[in-house]
């Protein structure tokens, strides 16, 4: 052991035993591939990180195997050379396999990049959402529909990529359905996993359509599985009925200049046509008398001092009703008059749901 430190000692304190160098300098083939090298060292992390660093290592080793078979004629150099480029080769194929592999179509590429990257969702993820929907992109021809109101079972959730989808009402338009919404985000927020039911409007497609479907059962259980895909969802979701929601309450304000709030049960009256209540008729009577100057009502105390007053003659001739267009659209000022309950009555007598209007004013 001390025999082997100090002649590793003389070695190094004695200087190189080389007798004489060269003169003249390697071939310019060497020098490229040290250049090779040296770039290919300075590269990054990541997939083009890899492929930079192999691409120029790979270079550089294939310029070692030309200067050991030209200029150096040493077979050594000839084989670890070759097989540093091998391996460079080898790496360089893997990654391009990987990234083929990893690749996704066209349709799905564009939706990642437009809906998804703007939220900055992982791509990992993203791939896990579309494996779900088992990578299948389906087509609606023109004035085909894609639900049938009171028919069609809500058993998917759908995305729609191209063309226009209408939605409309026992035969009124609602609103219209663009690219990257949601087909049937109200239906699936509607129900419950272990609910079922049937869609309440018809989707009908206006061009030739394009759209990926997610099964019920199988989103379900992924939004289960994955916490982040499950409040990804939730987002999206909520901002895409939020979005047609707004759509409605800007269809309103056109129609009529006025702008009502949508979430309100009394906005059923607006948009649907309603037989005349008679009890809401005299109503509407009353306030219009007290509104013209009547008296107030006396109270007890107030009878028993004065005599009874007679009635007025406008109460004699009451005005005449207004006509059935105008009781179907009511002023706003009846609208907020009018209580949730007593809506919410009216509706139902209706046979009708107060949240769910039918009849919608056609812009």
């Amino acid at each position: 052991m001390n025999a082997n430190s100090s002649s590793v000692g003389q070695l190094l304190l004695q200087g190189p035993v080389c007798i004489g160098w060269k003169q003249d300098l390697e071939g310019a083939v060497y020098h490229l591939a040290n250049c090779f090298l040296l770039l290919g060292f300075m590269g990054g992390s990541g997939v083009y990180g890899c492929f930079y660093l192999f691409g120029f290592l790979g270079t550089g080793s294939l310029c070692y195997v030309l200067w050991g078979w030209f200029d150096a004629c040493g077979l050594d150099i000839v084989l670890w050379s070759f097989l540093l480029a091998t391996a460079c080769l080898l790496q360089l194929a893997h990654l391009v396999y990987r990234l083929h592999e990893d690749a996704l179509p066209e349709e799905f590429d564009l939706l990642y990049r437009t809906l998804c990257l703007p939220l900055q969702v992982p791509l990992q993820a993203y791939k896990q959402i579309v494996h779900c929907c088992e990578e299948q992109v389906l087509t609606l021809a023109t004035e085909q529909t894609y639900a049938v109101e009171g028919e069609t079972p809500i058993n998917r959730l759908s995305l729609l990529l191209s063309g226009r989808v209408r939605v409309s009402q026992d035969g009124q338009f609602l609103h219209y359905i663009f690219p990257y919404q949601f087909m049937d985000s109200p239906e699936w927020e509607s129900l419950r996993p272990s609910e079922e039911g049937v869609f309440q409007v018809t989707l009908t497609a206006e061009t030739a359509c394009s759209y990926i479907s997610w099964p019920r059962k199988s989103l379900y259980l992924l939004l289960a599985k994955e916490r982040y895909i499950s409040r990804l969802f939730s987002a999206l979701l909520g901002y895409d009925i939020s979005e047609k929601l707004y759509g409605l309450n800007d269809k309103l304000f056109a129609k009529f200049g006025l702008r009502f709030d949508i979430r309100l049960p009394s906005l059923y009256h607006v948009l649907g046509p309603a037989a005349p209540d008679p009890g809401l008729e005299s109503t509407e009577e009353e306030d219009v008398h007290e509104a013209a100057g009547s008296p107030p009502r006396a109270t007890p105390t107030d009878v028993l001092q004065t005599p009874p007053c007679s009635p007025l003659p406008a109460a004699t001739h009451p005005p005449a009703p207004a006509s059935r267009a105008r009781m179907s659209r009511p002023d706003s000022g009846v609208l907020a008059s009018r209580t949730p309950l007593q809506s919410c009555s009216q509706a139902m007598s209706m046979g009708q749901a107060p949240l769910a209007p039918v009849h919608t004013p056609e812009l």
